[in-house]
């Protein structure tokens, strides 16, 4: 069963590509990543394991949609919201997946219990307001086959960004269970992608904490 995929305790090849596997070799892969820098992605017999630590545009990108939110949930604080970004979700025996953006917005955010794994459970908590991914080599697939993870998920929008490009896909879930682009986001209600997308291109001037602080201004000015 696990021939295929050729589980070693301590990572050593990059598999970073769809593999047929089992729900079986997903939780082999998970249990022997312990605290490894491993990303996994298990859709309907298929798995994806990103390894290997972040880049630094890729690291750079992430951190400053945490400080995006931190700045938007401060300027909105009659809404409660929590970021667990980069934690494992799994809906078992079918879906498990990492997202770089992991959003809830109100009640029934995932609390952790001692003897639990460290993961959010899907079969027991509700699926977050919005995730994410920060797309430096990873494009191609986080526009397919994890775009595919999140509606199956009924996750109601989901974020793409282009770290080469510049630009941010924003998706939100119709009721046939399909993601359309959207130019505004519907979680966080009245945030346009375009704003997004030009604090985003301040990285060309400025670092990640100048390109927050540029957003905080803005958004400033808007509301």
């Amino acid at each position: 069963m696990i021939a295929t995929l050729q589980i070693k305790t301590k990572f050593q090849h990059n598999l970073s590509q769809w593999q047929p596997a089992t729900w079986e070799d997903y939780l082999h892969y998970r249990d022997a990543a312990n605290d490894e820098e491993v990303r996994l992605f298990f859709n309907d017999n298929y798995l994806f394991v990103d390894m290997g630590s972040e880049g630094i545009n890729h690291a750079s990108i992430t951190r400053l949609f945490t400080m995006l939110f931190f700045i938007w949930f401060a300027r909105f604080p009659e809404q409660t919201a929590s970021d667990l970004g980069g934690c494992l979700m799994e809906k078992a025996p079918q879906k498990a997946a990492s997202p770089d953006l992991v959003l809830y917005v109100g009640e029934g955010v995932p609390q952790w219990q001692p003897g639990e794994p460290r993961l959010i459970d899907l079969n027991k908590w509700r699926v977050p307001d919005l995730v994410g991914e920060v797309a430096d080599t990873t494009l191609a697939s986080d526009l397919d086959e994890k775009k595919q993870i999140y509606a199956a998920l009924k996750i109601p929008e989901y974020w793409v960004i282009d770290v080469q490009a510049r630009r941010i896909f924003a998706f939100i879930l119709q009721e046939n269970g399909k993601y359309i682009e959207s130019t505004e986001s519907v979680v966080l209600k009245g945030l346009s992608i375009a704003l997004l997308t030009e604090t985003l291109n301040q990285l060309n001037a400025g670092t990640n904490i100048t390109a927050a602080h540029w957003f905080s201004q803005a958004i400033a000015k808007q509301f």
